[in-house]
């Protein structure tokens, strides 16, 4: 039975330099974009912060909104924990902490201005918003539905929900709300938010 062969020194030697050179690019657009913006953010610039040549950058990513979301997705590498929302079998409870943590990261200084210059993108550039959705969107939009079967399986929510709408009514607010600067984003705000969208969804009494 043929034997696959161990990868040669200079073949390991160069994947260390391509991840080494995939995490600067990285580090740099996610740093660069909170010093000049958006607007202000290049392929040119993103590479000269890097050290590497823009070619680089051309062959691992289209655009500079593309190099950005991977910075996002680079955060949470390395994270072993469960990706599963809470279920404590209290699904008031558990949606405000989550929600409590989106609010938190939402007002984190370090994320507002990137955060908001990749939704900007989003909306622009169809092809990046397809791999959001399939890469982060579709992916985080399970796992709150899998907890909301579960509250449905417990007989917190009525059975004939349409999970998609519901996940839509407990999230898109706090983003909505961010997104606009229409009002303060706080943990009583996302509190209130859980509390009024689980009081149309509970099963009714007979």
């Amino acid at each position: 039975m043929p034997t696959q062969r161990p990868k040669s020194t200079s073949t390991a030697h160069a994947s260390r330099r391509s991840e080494s050179s995939r995490r600067a690019i990285l580090t740099a657009a996610f740093d660069l974009v909170q010093e000049v913006g958006y607007s202000g953010l290049s392929i040119e610039g993103i590479a000269s912060r890097a050290g590497v040549g823009k070619q680089t950058i051309y062959r691992w990513w289209p655009s500079k909104g593309a190099v950005l979301f991977d910075a996002f997705l680079m955060l949470s590498e390395g994270d072993d924990g469960d990706p599963a929302l809470p279920d404590t079998g209290d699904l008031q409870a558990d949606l405000a902490l989550v929600l409590r943590a989106t609010v938190d990261e939402l007002n984190d200084p370090r994320y507002d201005v990137p955060m908001r210059a990749l939704t900007l993108e989003i909306a622009r550039d169809p092809a990046l918003a397809a791999t959001y959705a399939e890469r982060l969107g579709e992916p985080m939009s399970a796992l709150k539905k899998e907890r909301l079967r579960s509250a449905q399986r417990a007989g917190e929510l009525r059975e004939d929900l349409d999970l998609d709408v519901v996940v839509d009514l407990v999230w898109s607010p706090l983003f909505s709300r961010w997104l606009q600067r229409s009002g303060p984003l706080t943990h009583a705000y996302a509190d209130g938010v859980v509390a009024t969208a689980l009081d149309g969804l509970r099963p009714r009494l007979r």
